[in-house]
């Protein structure tokens, strides 16, 4: 896994947990589902990477 995906995925997880704990916290039902989707996103960029370093060797 390049360095930079792994810090962007690393980064879009926490922001996504951060934001959706918070819109929970706050009863906030729009920040809950984007924190959550973008939590997913950042899985999904690290999944990709870890599949394209499996592909490598």
């Amino acid at each position: 896994m390049s360095a930079s995906e792994k810090v962007k995925a690393i980064a879009e997880q926490t922001i996504g947990k951060v934001k959706k704990e918070a819109g929970r916290a706050v009863g906030n039902e729009s920040a809950t589902a984007e924190g959550s989707a973008k939590e997913s996103k950042g899985d999904l960029r690290g999944a990709k990477e870890k599949a394209k370093d499996a592909f490598k060797e």
